[in-house]
């Protein structure tokens, strides 16, 4: 019988940094410190977290006869029995119930970004992560929708340069992921428990990781002295962090490569000192700039 720790395991809160996209709008459109619009990407955020648990749990229902002979996946709730598929699909539908109702006081179009994400999460984990790219580009767009709807959450025009860093930086985030997972089902000649990483390689997703790692330093870069950027935060000093971008992005590549890591993206980005500090660096650089 299922415990309180299995449904909370089931929701998988460690996942949740990856909302911490939905402020970027916030920051960036220098309303971090408006009470107002602070307060509704903060339920923007709560409503994201919800939504994508639910778009967890119906992964984990979909995927638990693979996930039971995964070494590690098959401790997961579902995929080990501690929950049934009908607890899951009742508390999955409980959470996009909440994740509405939430979303409801919030505008219009944030409700659609939502929606938009857990139809195409569905979809992606019931037939189109077996799609080879394809599955790469949806978990990219994952990212992308979580910014889109932060800046709907709180009404403000989404600068196309933050989706632009956005695209490459989810693509490298998943790409990384992607050989994570390659590497580590190639060690125990377990291959077929993900179909599609046949159709990769190691070449094959360390070129993706270049180009997507190369579009995000250049982006970031013109992003930063672009002439909007300069007139709206009155100066070009912005320039100075792409050094912790660079950092960021060199300290990864390390990590997927040479230490086999990049199974789990949340993992190195909120356990590896180094690169969490890199962050917290390049955060506090970025506050000081804009906010100054």
């Amino acid at each position: 019988m299922a415990n309180a720790n299995s449904y909370i395991k089931l929701l998988r809160p460690s996942q949740w940094s990856k909302n911490f996209f939905i402020f970027a709008p916030l920051v960036f459109s220098r309303n971090l410190f408006e009470s107002a619009p602070l307060l509704q990407a903060a339920k923007g955020f709560i409503a994201f977290c919800l939504i994508s648990s639910s778009v967890y749990i119906i992964n984990d229902i979909f995927d638990r006869s693979e996930d039971s002979v995964h070494p590690v996946k098959r401790d997961r709730p579902i995929a080990s029995g501690k929950i049934s598929i009908t607890a899951g699909f009742i508390v999955s539908a409980l959470l996009l119930f909440i994740s509405i109702a939430v979303s409801w006081f919030l505008p219009i179009r944030f409700i659609v970004v939502i929606v938009f994400y857990f139809v195409m999460q569905f979809f992606y984990s019931f037939k189109l992560k077996r799609i080879v790219i394809l599955d790469v580009f949806i978990i990219a767009a994952g990212f992308m929708l979580r910014v889109i709807s932060g800046a709907e959450a709180i009404n403000v025009q989404v600068s196309s340069w933050i989706i632009l860093c956005t695209m490459f930086l989810s693509l490298f985030l998943a790409s990384a992921k992607r050989r994570g997972e390659l590497v580590s089902l190639t060690e125990i000649n377990n291959l077929m428990q993900r179909k599609v990483l046949k159709e990769y390689s190691l070449e094959l997703l360390n070129s993706m990781m270049i180009i997507a790692a190369t579009g995000m330093a250049i982006s970031y870069a013109l992003y930063s002295v672009a002439g909007r950027t300069v007139t709206v935060f009155g100066t070009e000093n912005l320039i100075f962090t792409t050094i912790f971008v660079l950092f960021g992005i060199f300290r990864y590549l390390y990590l997927v490569v040479n230490k086999k890591m990049g199974e789990n993206p949340v993992a190195i980005l909120t356990k590896d000192a180094p690169t969490l500090v890199n962050l917290c660096l390049w955060f506090f650089v970025c506050l000081v700039i804009i906010y100054r």
